[in-house]
């Protein structure tokens, strides 16, 4: 693990190639899952102020199930997550050409809104979770986004750099530059870099 501004990171976050092949997992993330995606208070401000206009791209099901159930609820560790449809489908997601898609950034992309969609999902496959004094940051490894896994490695693309943008939205410019310091001091120590690579 590496401590960087608090930020407790797995070394898996430097090491593990990831680029997102979205025709072949067909945006299973959207589907699958034991929860919602998770939501920091700030967003679910957000969701309820632009619910009119993100309605706009979902199902009529959807909307429905919204409307009466709420936009959001808590989950088993008592954290803000979105609304599922039975049990599964993000009820924020739609369907385009067999392959599901965030209405919520949807509608930030057609500059309809403000706020592009939950950080935790602009940050996955990473994982953040929040404690009294400090964060933790993990890859989040799952079946479904092994094309992904593929696809990194064919493009050489490390994961921490495949979800720059939100990095840079959670924690800001400094703390990613940290990042890339931290990756390349990695590369230059062969020696950890292997004995890292073996566990």
């Amino acid at each position: 693990m590496i401590n960087i501004d608090n930020v407790i990171i797995s070394v898996d976050v430097f090491l593990k190639k990831f680029s997102c092949d979205i025709q072949k997992c067909s945006g299973s993330c959207c589907l699958y899952g034991d929860a919602g995606a998770p939501l920091e208070d700030n967003e679910l401000i957000e969701i309820k102020e632009n619910f009119n206009i993100i309605k706009n791209y979902i199902s009529e099901e959807n909307i429905k199930i919204l409307e009466n159930e709420g936009y959001f609820y808590k989950d088993s560790e008592n954290d803000w997550v979105t609304t599922l449809i039975n049990n599964k489908q993000c009820a924020f997601s739609y369907i385009h050409n067999g392959i599901f898609f965030c209405a919520i950034e949807k509608a930030y992309l057609d500059n309809k809104i403000k706020f592009r969609k939950p950080v935790s999902c602009h940050l996955y496959p990473l994982k953040i979770k929040k404690y009294k004094e400090f964060y933790t940051l993990n890859f989040d490894k799952w079946e479904i986004c092994n094309p992904a896994l593929i696809k990194g490695d064919k493009e050489n693309m490390p994961v921490f750099r495949f979800v720059k943008e939100a990095l840079i939205r959670k924690f800001g410019e400094e703390f990613y530059c940290k990042l890339e310091i931290t990756y390349n001091e990695l590369l230059k120590d062969k020696d950890l870099l292997n004995k890292l690579n073996r566990k």
